[in-house]
């Protein structure tokens, strides 16, 4: 993918970057190569991105040639809306304050280049404003009133920047257009695909270092070059043509966000911000099963006030469950009124609702894994030794898990496939792992989860290579039809 750097007077541009093509925005408007190239990705480094000015016709004609500029024309008008800059400061209020905290004058202007600024102090702040508003420059005015606020932020014109920032400036661009992904190599792909992997919890995480390195040697062979990225990386995910999460979800969580972003910008996403949202709270499950007849064990949505007739409908043991639950994380098991009493206010001290369960004893739970409405591979996943769930979780020890079992997905219970096929398609077209629970031969569905463990000799057992290579299959498919 070309790789443009456009402004007015691209000779005043002071680097040159083999992988990056500085040009004027005239030439950008009107040149024939420029209007008929088919992937670019264009950063707009004009004076001004006013309506109407050049600059912003550069973003916003990128957009329309299906290239992908920085700043897009979303990032332009929220950078005009005030109110929209107020929420941004209200939300980064925590790290403003402790960042501006040694600032002895009432007002503090703050250059951010590419994300970050000369002085390292300030780097969370910038990244962090960065990737609300992504734009190559930045500066944002802050005032002190009580406390600081950010009073404005705007996009600079590079001939705006301070000589003696200069030099910074210029290692800035130098580092931010020299990355890996921007290597010589990019040609031969068609697609480029982030995937985002935090490492802060890699044990939680649902697919380990070997599967990661196998999903990306899947997408190169099928023509998409695939980067690992995290959290830090949220201003360029639009750079990219598709998002695959690789972290576990949650809605009030960094990961729905890049969700968001990358749905807003046309990107192909697993998991859309829907399945986000359907997948991670289990009282939408409880009442999307119910809607739909769907067999599942008895459950009820308990608060605060029916809490105490719990024991009554459902009996013991009893499994109680937070709406957003994960990796057994906030699910419980009470055995007796005694326990249920003293586990359910730390429960709903968290949420409204919580949902409670009748307990289904199994040796294994099946786990159906469904992309795109159809099913991908099929495990048994035993219970950890001596308890009650696939996952054992002791304090200052390492989760202990079960044996799991990967079947051919041929040899199933075929009533087991059509119940997970058909749940799957209740949330939505993405990869999503089913659980369900076989008693006296009977399958009943416990829940459904977006992105599902894709471990390498678990899940990967039967299809192997072939596993990876059906997802990124799946991504190439839907960008070629985006594309058309």
């Amino acid at each position: 993918m070309a790789v443009l750097i456009v402004m007015e007077k691209p000779e005043l541009w002071p680097l040159d970057i083999p992988q990056a093509r500085a040009i004027s925005a005239r030439d950008y408007l009107t040149d024939p190569e420029f209007v008929e190239m088919k992937r670019a990705k264009v950063f707009n480094l004009c004076r001004d991105y006013g309506y109407q000015s050049i600059g912003y016709y550069v973003s916003l004609l990128a957009e329309a040639r299906g290239h992908k500029p920085m700043p897009s024309v979303t990032t332009v008008q929220d950078l005009k809306q005030s109110s929209l800059i107020k929420i941004v400061s209200e939300d980064l209020e925590d790290l403003v304050q402790k960042g501006l905290a040694p600032i002895k004058s009432n007002n503090f202007e703050l250059s951010i280049y590419f994300g970050r600024n000369l002085a390292q102090r300030y780097d969370r702040l910038c990244q962090a404003l960065f990737n609300h508003f992504p734009a190559p420059l930045l500066r944002a005015t802050f005032v002190l009133a009580d406390e600081w606020r950010l009073a404005s932020l705007r996009p600079i014109a590079f001939s705006e920047i301070q000589d003696s920032h200069r030099d910074f400036v210029i290692q800035r661009a130098r580092s931010f257009f020299e990355r890996p992904r921007l290597s010589s190599t990019v040609a031969k792909y068609r697609y480029e695909l982030a995937i985002l992997a935090g490492l802060e919890d890699a044990s939680a995480r649902p697919s380990d270092e070997r599967a990661l390195k196998r999903f990306v040697r899947a997408a190169e062979k099928v023509g998409l070059e695939a980067t690992i990225i995290d959290r830090e990386d949220y201003g360029r995910i639009a750079e990219f043509d598709a998002l695959f999460i690789r972290e576990t979800t949650a809605v009030n969580h960094h990961t729905y966000r890049f969700a968001r972003r990358a749905e807003a910008e046309g990107m192909v996403v697993i998991d859309d911000p829907r399945s986000i949202v359907r997948c991670t709270n289990k009282v939408y499950q409880a009442e999307l099963f119910d809607k739909h007849n769907l067999p599942c064990p008895k459950t009820v949505v308990v608060h605060r006030e029916s809490a105490r007739q719990l024991g009554e409908v459902l009996g013991f043991p009893v499994v109680l469950k937070q709406p957003d639950s994960s990796f057994s994380a906030g699910v419980v098991k009470a055995d007796d009124e005694a326990e249920l009493v003293e586990m359910l206010p730390g429960l709903i001290q968290k949420s409204e609702l919580v949902v409670a369960q009748e307990f289904l004893r199994s040796t294994f739970d099946w786990r159906v894994g469904v992309l795109d409405g159809k099913p991908l591979y099929v495990c048994r996943y035993h219970m950890a030794r001596g308890h009650w769930q696939v996952q054992k979780v002791e304090k200052a020890k390492r989760p202990n898990y079960g044996k799991v079992e990967t079947l051919d997905v041929q040899h199933a219970p075929p009533a087991l496939m059509d119940l997970a096929v058909r749940a799957a398609n209740l949330i939505g077209d993405g990869l999503y792992g089913i659980d369900v629970k076989e008693v006296d031969g009977r399958f009943m569905i416990i829940e459904i989860n977006d992105n599902p463990s894709i471990d390498a000799g678990n899940e990967d057992a039967v299809l192997k290579d072939e596993l990876y290579l059906r997802i990124m299959r799946c991504f190439r498919d839907r960008l070629e039809r985006r594309r058309q």
